[in-house]
């Protein structure tokens, strides 16, 4: 029976990544393909060239010596930082939409300072946000009222991802090679770290999760713990922690108590979550006496996010025209229920239509398969011309392209490649994430959490087809556990 749910959810995950897959060849077909093909073409080639010869070269290098692979693998983390500030230094420091609303707010803001006038304004509806806004605050105490320390922070933060993505991979696989592939593929991604001059919180996000995920698996005592205080700030700083928090619960029934009867694992892991829900009600309430936010960390707009998700006419986003169910001038209580009858609309319109799975499909190639508009959050298109942003659009999403094509290879592997169990705590709140955003409101850049997960699964998809074209088997001599890069 466990081995029917594991192969259910291998075959979940191959029907994600098909879908995606198909989807992003449709958007491509869409956006690109006649669009100024020659330059497209002459640029996807060297691309692939330069992954190619990347790639191969990084499953040549010896892995059964320690040290070699410490300078591998931070060699290539040190040479991501340099590009990384270096963006850093090619966009304009200016600080728009979300990102603008929590920078300036900054501004000569104290703690004891409501963070709003009305129980209808962003911080009252989405109290939930005064985490990562907290962060803020105490950065700009720390390093002054300078966007630079947010933006090196994020790449400090982006490193680090690449690093536990690496530990993460070999963890599981029990494969060096792979493990720098996975590295590779993340760090040419310009679609996944484009955002790091931005007062972004995903990175910083993604990387607590991350580390939780790698503390759970290292299956000692203390890790579970320090998971619970790892995945606490995760959710404090990116509040995706529902998601997180249900694909470790499910991970935990099937494969920790049901399949190997690890009571004792078991229970450590309900000490996380307990760990967890303790240390964010007493966020909550720390909050709250802070003066910051009366409601904590609470979520008092909940209709929003399926309101917005389920309009057909944007696609699950946001548009203009729905500026008319946000009015600050209005109660929370008035607003509340002209949000409740635009659902109640948005349902009866998606009913009479039969335009669910349009929708749904509609809103994976958007989530999933096409750009990310990362470069366009990092207002590349405001000191540069039209012909190299075009350009820089095109390669940011070559990253993208190639995540999901390896994705998908690595995903079909899956079924017949030898891996930990731990793979499914990466695995489910994948695809519980996946699923979730099918009825609430979806962005591009909202799976820039989850592309660390995606490249795991592509590091796989990597190494077989460079073994294949090769022509060689490229065994790794000896294997190392995660000491080796301590």
């Amino acid at each position: 029976m466990q081995n029917f749910i594991s192969k259910a959810i291998l075959a979940c995950v191959g029907i994600f990544t098909t879908a995606v897959l198909l989807l992003m060849a449709l958007y491509y077909y869409q956006e690109f393909l006649f669009k100024n093909p020659l330059r497209n073409i002459i640029v996807l080639f060297i691309a692939l060239i330069v992954i190619a010869v990347a790639g191969f070269s990084l499953m040549k290098i010896r892995t059964d010596d320690k040290n070699i692979n410490r300078l591998v693998l931070f060699s290539m983390i040190i040479f991501f930082m340099v590009i990384a500030l270096i963006w850093i230094s090619l966009v304009p420091k200016t600080q728009v939409s979300d990102y603008g609303n929590f920078w300036l707010r900054l501004y000569h803001y104290d703690i004891g300072d409501p963070l709003y006038q009305t129980d209808n304004d962003y911080f009252s509806k989405y109290a939930y946000q005064t985490g990562f806004m907290y962060y803020a605050y105490l950065v700009s105490k720390v390093f002054g009222y300078n966007i630079f320390a947010i933006q090196f922070l994020n790449v400090i933060y982006q490193g680090l991802t690449l690093l536990f993505t690496y530990l993460l991979v070999d963890k599981i696989f029990n494969n060096i090679k792979m493990a720098r592939l996975s590295v590779l593929l993340l760090m040419i991604d310009l679609d996944w770290f484009a955002l790091n001059a931005e007062t972004s919180n995903q990175y910083l996000g993604s990387l607590l999760y991350l580390i939780t995920f790698y503390l759970i698996i290292q299956n000692k005592t203390w890790t579970y713990a320090l998971a619970g205080v790892t995945l606490t700030a995760g959710c404090l700083i990116r509040p995706i922690g529902p998601v997180i928090i249900a694909g470790i619960v499910v991970f935990t029934l099937i494969y920790l108590l049901w399949k190997q009867r690890n009571y004792k694992a078991s229970l450590k892991v309900l000490m996380t979550l307990i760990i967890y829900f303790v240390l964010f009600s007493l966020a909550g309430w720390g909050i709250k006496a802070s003066g910051m936010n009366e409601y904590g960390l609470a979520n008092n707009d909940p209709e929003w996010k399926f309101v917005t998700g389920l309009n057909y006419q944007s696609v699950g986003t946001y548009s203009p025209d729905m500026e008319r169910l946000i009015d600050a001038s209005k109660s929370r209580a008035t607003m509340s229920k002209v949000e409740k009858a635009a659902l109640k609309d948005e349902i009866t319109y998606l009913n009479e239509n039969h335009a669910w799975i349009k929708l749904f499909i509609k809103k994976t190639q958007l989530l999933w398969s096409s750009r990310t508009l990362a470069t366009d959050g990092a207002n590349f298109s405001m000191n540069h011309n039209q012909k190299t942003v075009d350009l820089v659009n095109y390669i940011s999403y070559l990253g993208s392209v190639v995540l999901i094509v390896f994705s998908w290879i690595g995903s079909m592997s899956l079924f017949k490649t030898k891996f930990d169990d731990n793979l499914y705590l990466l695995l489910l709140p994948l695809m519980t994430f996946a699923v979730v955003q099918l009825i609430i409101e979806v962005q591009g850049r909202y799976r820039i959490e989850f592309l660390p997960i995606i490249s795991v699964m592509a590091s796989l998809g990597i190494y077989n087809t460079i073994k294949v074209l090769s022509g060689s088997k490229l065994k790794q001599k000896k294997s190392f556990n995660i000491d080796q890069i301590d």
